[in-house]
């Protein structure tokens, strides 16, 4: 890691040498690096998720985005494997200003769209995108399930949720305002492109504060991982085990399954639903209603029961229910339109009842998003404590979530039925839920099962 290996080991002695400092705040607490990598990922990701959300990727023919999309899933399921070993050699510093640049350029490919309509470009950006997310992910995986203690993990990854998110009810503002007085608009104007550029490029600015686990101590005074740097070989061996270990094989369906919705849900159901403008304001919304959801599913994870056991199987229990619930309502609306017969009037949110119940679907997807995913890295999260391990489980759970991606975003631009869209996601969401149940009751620990991980100070 050159002049970052020196930095660290430099200075996690004095880290080490004053555990008494125990404000929740300080530079070095799991709360401040948690804050800090949900503001990078409000800028990054959070944007590329408003951008995204318009469907389309804001233009009025989806296909330069669905292929843009399928290039970013296919590279980023292989990079998000690797991520986490690339995140123990490198750091976070270095992987997450990696990662984060290439957000910068797949904005500037539509900007770059929005004038000459080639295709090469968008998809060019999309792959490096693909890269880049890996990383990225991978590295926030890690901080945001290993820095807390086992005992408040559902409450820091509703906290980085909440944050991040918030990146896509701003980011859902941007085309709302720009184009607002343009609602028969057929794609964003160049501002739009212009301003998540300006967010993103923040976003890896920041990323550079970001301190290496082996500098973080917990309010107990132990270290997130013993671990200052890893090697390659090391990790090659590590991320190949992964794929004969039985937990995460369990966790496979859900891995694929997670963002598999959102070709359907942006482009099928926002994009096709409503018109240029209330796309923006229906993303203000739908990202709004994962910071609702992330709170109520980390409560459950952390409060509901004293036994982290019967909080992570309530917690799938309650995800299931509403989850069926609202694909439920999906289907229901769903059967109202399809591919051959779409509606002759897009709607607009001045539109009152007609606009009301699929604007309540729209957010209530974001709302089952939110819960099923804080879910999942709830469970990650009670496999293991070090931040070494977590970051290979993390990059393991995007990698398989971005190949399901790749596959999704290839489907809509094959022109599949939107009802069989539907039901495929339902019934990848529902054979998750067994699996998980069991990965709960096999290999997550309750608090008395172990000592939490905790990895001491040494003096």
């Amino acid at each position: 890691m050159g002049l970052e290996r020196d930095e660290e080991v430099g200075t996690a002695t004095g880290a080490m040498e004053n555990p008494q400092k125990k404000s929740i705040f300080r530079y070095n607490s799991p709360m401040a690096q948690v804050i800090l990598i949900g503001v990078v990922c409000f800028c990054c990701p959070g944007m590329f998720n408003a951008l995204s959300g318009m469907g389309g990727g804001g233009q009025v023919d989806p296909t330069a985005a669905n292929n843009a999309n399928t290039a970013l899933y296919t590279t980023f399921a292989i990079f998000g494997v690797l991520g986490g070993g690339i995140y123990n050699v490198l750091g976070p510093k270095l992987t997450l200003f990696a990662g984060c640049s290439t957000y910068v350029l797949y904005a500037g490919s539509f900007l770059y769209y929005n004038h000459f309509h080639h295709q090469g470009f968008a998809i060019a950006a999309g792959a490096l995108l693909g890269v880049g997310a890996g990383l990225l992910w991978a590295a926030q995986g890690a901080i945001m399930t290993s820095y807390p203690s086992h005992r408040r993990k559902g409450t820091y990854i509703s906290l980085f949720w909440s944050i991040f998110n918030m990146g896509g009810v701003i980011g859902g503002l941007i085309p709302f305002v720009l184009n607002f007085h343009r609602s028969e608009a057929a794609s964003v104007n160049d501002a739009t492109y212009i301003g998540f550029m300006i967010f993103m490029s923040i976003g890896a600015l920041i990323s550079l504060s970001i301190l290496h686990p082996s500098r973080v101590i917990r309010d107990d005074g132990s270290r997130c991982t013993n671990i200052q740097y890893s090697s390659v070989s090391v990790e090659a061996t590590a991320i190949l085990k992964l794929f004969l270990d039985w937990k995460m094989l369990l966790l496979v369906p859900a891995c694929w399954g997670s963002n598999f919705f959102y070709s359907y849900q942006f482009n099928n159901v926002n994009g096709v639903l409503f018109n240029l403008r209330t796309r923006g304001f229906n993303n203000v919304f739908y990202w709004g209603a994962q910071m609702i959801g992330s709170i109520f599913i980390g409560y459950i994870m952390d409060f509901s029961f004293k036994s982290r056991r019967k909080r992570g199987l309530f917690g799938v229990g309650v995800v299931a229910i509403l989850g069926s619930c609202i694909w439920g309502g999906g289907l229901a609306n769903q059967l109202g339109y399809s591919r051959n017969n779409l509606p002759t009037q897009k709607l607009d949110f001045q539109d009152g009842g007609d606009f009301a119940g699929p604007f309540l679907l729209y957010f209530s997807y974001g709302l089952l998003d939110a819960m099923y995913q804080s879910m999942v890295y709830w469970v990650i999260g009670g496999l293991a404590d070090d931040s070494e391990i977590l970051s290979r489980y993390s990059g393991f759970y995007k990698g398989v979530q971005s190949a399901g991606g790749a596959v999704a975003w290839q489907i809509d631009t094959h022109k599949v039925p939107f009802l069989n869209e539907l039901v495929t996601n339902w019934a990848l969401m529902t054979f998750s839920y067994p699996l998980l149940v069991l990965l709960v009751i096999k290999a997550v620990k309750d608090d008395n099962d172990d000592d939490g991980g905790a990895i001491p100070i040494l003096h």
